[in-house]
């Protein structure tokens, strides 16, 4: 195992909050691995970057000699996380729950070692809980703690509904770390209020309170909101190699430093010397490169992310269109017009976006820029349409 004071940077580097740091460096002392514990709710198929926050510290407890447990929701995936929820959100029947669970345990693995990782499913301990042992578990809260929180204070102060089950959803989260008899939880920074109740739960259960370790949230491609799918502004770690190095090359300048900070396995000292070498001259774009290519190797490997590179470069540097762009089919038999057709090719999110587009000069047809709204494309064509300096797709119809 490292040192005390190694193993305390290593676990520092990009965290929010260790709560309470006194108990962590305890433990360590102990010099015997800890029971480290994240939650997953399956309620989307799959994982984006942003996950991998957890999971990369995750990633270096293991390397610490630490065990991992790697827990899926699928019991409060039925619920749904009120976490910075203005709503209540609807319910997921079992069936998705545990078809995207299928997913998550797949996809873990391109972050975590299979031979020192343990799945979990809480389930497994929620699904044997009477009525009378949910009842004993809602007893050790009150509503007025419960809205304490932030996202429930607002929502009660905004005379918005807040659902009974939602006020359990952190008793069953915090519960899990009774059951597990966790050292650790790591979480986002939305998450605090959940991982607090974990330490509480512990306590009233007779057990030491678990170190809680939170997160910074990852900053969308927009280096505004949370990556999100449904903010269309995430990257998938299971996207095409090319696709997931462009969208990396996207980031801003500034925003480009949070992902080193929380996606990059870089050391801290790594970090600093890039960013002298950049402040002394060195264009951003070069340690962005070094981005791209990290990241597409974890989930690839070296020769793929070398690739994607040199596509990158061929393809935005040189201006020549890529070999390995989607074909698309479409049904035109009138005729469609150019914006409802990039709308069909899922090349804009909505018609308006495609006439923002056109105006914008930024839609080519096989390297001619096209700007004419009126534009009506005519069936048994085959074509190359670009959109904006990413998108492309073989358009047939």
């Amino acid at each position: 195992m490292e040192s005390l004071e190694s193993s305390l940077k290593i676990i520092r580097k990009g965290t929010d909050e260790i709560l309470v740091e006194e108990d962590l460096i305890e433990r360590l002392k102990l010099k015997k691995p800890l029971k480290i514990k994240a939650g997953f709710d399956p309620t989307a198929p799959d994982l984006h970057l942003g996950h991998t926050v957890l999971l990369n510290k995750m990633r270096q407890f293991q390397d610490l000699g630490h065990e991992v447990i790697f827990l899926i929701g699928d019991f409060t995936g039925l619920i749904g996380d009120p976490s910075g929820k203005n709503e209540t959100r609807p319910p997921l029947s079992p069936e998705e729950v545990l078809e995207n669970a299928k997913t998550y345990e797949k996809q873990v693995y391109k972050i975590l070692d299979p031979k020192k990782t343990k799945i979990e499913f809480n389930s497994t301990w929620m699904n044997k809980m009477t009525p009378v042992d949910f009842i004993k578990l809602a007893s050790t809260h009150t509503v007025a703690r419960m809205l304490e929180r932030d996202d429930f204070h607002t929502r009660y102060t905004n005379g918005q509904a807040i659902a009974i089950h939602e006020f359990l959803y952190p008793l069953i989260q915090g519960y899990d770390s009774v059951a597990l008899k966790s050292d650790i939880e790591l979480g986002g920074t939305d998450q605090k209020f959940n991982l607090l109740m974990g330490r509480e739960l512990q306590k009233h259960f007779g057990q030491k309170p678990q170190t809680v370790i939170t997160m910074p949230l990852l900053v969308g491609l927009d280096g505004v909101k949370k990556m999100s799918k449904s903010l269309g502004n995430y990257i998938g770690i299971d996207e095409p190699p090319a696709q997931m190095f462009g969208k990396i090359m996207s980031l801003s300048d500034e925003t480009m430093w949070s992902y080193f900070d929380l996606v990059s396995f870089k050391t801290s000292d790594e970090i600093e010397k890039l960013k002298r070498q950049v402040a002394e001259g060195l264009n951003p774009r070069d340690v962005k490169f070094l981005l791209g290519e990290e990241i597409v190797a974890r989930f690839y490997d070296a020769r793929e992310a070398t690739a994607a590179k040199e596509g990158f470069i061929a393809q935005f540097q040189k201006g020549s269109i890529p070999d390995d762009i989607e074909e698309i089919k479409l049904a035109v038999d009138k005729g469609m017009q150019i914006a409802n057709l990039l709308k069909a090719a899922n090349l804009t999110a909505s018609t308006s976006e495609a006439l923002r587009m056109l105006d914008a000069g930024a839609v080519k047809i096989d390297g001619n820029k096209v700007s004419d709204r009126g534009l009506v494309v005519a069936p048994k064509q085959n074509f190359v349409i670009q959109v904006g300096k990413r998108k492309f797709a073989r358009i047939i119809t």
